[in-house]
């Protein structure tokens, strides 16, 4: 369904349905376990994947892994500069909501079983703000996180592939009264309805946040919003799985991603032979 009444100018171009040009760069640093920039439209963030042996002190023992995020915006990310949050000696509200939804997002796509005692920290730090930060730091993460976890199984330090699905994340929102997909700042700041969605690939919801800015909504209009997030998150999907391309391809040369075994040392008498 494409509505054909737009009082509204949309950057690029756009149409109700258009999103913004999506980019995702794997691999721009040089020292996480796993990396990605996203770019959507001006907005820009970078997602560090790390990947360590330990988790917190409610998981010792269950040999079960945890997933955790942090989100900071960089002080020039926005027009007028911001101070950073370290200065404050704590994360704001917003960031300690948004990296709670980062965390959530991927734990839904993620067999913690299979993670075994590893905690998985994903840092998303906004280089340039202009709408959706959130929810282009989940899609950005999935990527982050796919390639530090690929690392994991090559090297043996994972048995088994531990993502159980693809996890994406886009904005829309009612502007003027028309329904819109991935809104940009102006779009963001002047909307009557903003909703985030965070959806798998095969078009399970895992989470969604919908506000009324300046009116209610009626269930049709949610409807509406919901099935333009399900279009972006298509095609978020389809930017993912390009940008993993390699990734994935490597895990499959290197055998059946669900019954790799880590490398066991040698037995001491193994190495030296007979006496």
């Amino acid at each position: 369904m494409t509505e054909t009444a737009i009082s509204i100018r949309r950057s690029g171009g756009r149409g109700v349905e258009g999103m913004r040009p999506v980019r995702i760069e794997l691999g721009p640093m040089k020292f996480a376990d796993g990396s990605a920039v996203i770019e959507m439209g001006d907005t820009r963030v970078l997602v560090a994947a790390t990947l360590e042996n330990k988790v917190p002190p409610f998981l010792v023992g269950t040999d079960k892994g945890w997933v955790t995020a942090e989100y900071a915006m960089l002080p020039a990310a926005t027009p007028s500069r911001s101070r950073r949050e370290v200065t404050q000696g704590k994360p704001s509200g917003r960031s300690s909501e948004i990296q709670r939804l980062i965390g959530r997002s991927l734990r839904a796509v993620l067999d913690l079983k299979a993670l075994s005692e590893h905690t998985l920290t994903v840092d998303c730090d906004v280089l340039q703000a202009d709408g959706g930060t959130r929810t282009a730091a989940i899609t950005g993460a999935y990527v982050a996180a796919g390639q530090a976890l690929a690392r994991a199984l090559l090297q043996g330090d994972l048995a088994r592939w531990p993502f159980i699905g693809q996890v994406a994340a886009i904005s829309v929102g009612i502007v003027d009264g028309t329904a819109l997909l991935d809104l940009d700042a102006p779009e963001d700041q002047s909307a009557e309805v903003d909703m985030n969605v965070v959806a798998t690939a095969t078009g399970e919801i895992v989470e969604i946040q919908g506000t009324g800015e300046q009116r209610s909504f009626r269930r049709d209009e949610m409807d509406r919003l919901v099935d333009l997030a399900f279009l972006g998150i298509t095609e978020l999907v389809k930017n993912q799985n390009a940008a993993l391309a390699p990734i994935l391809a490597a895990l499959d040369e290197a055998g059946d991603r669900g019954l790799r075994k880590p490398v066991l040392p040698k037995d001491e008498k193994d190495l030296w032979g007979r006496p």
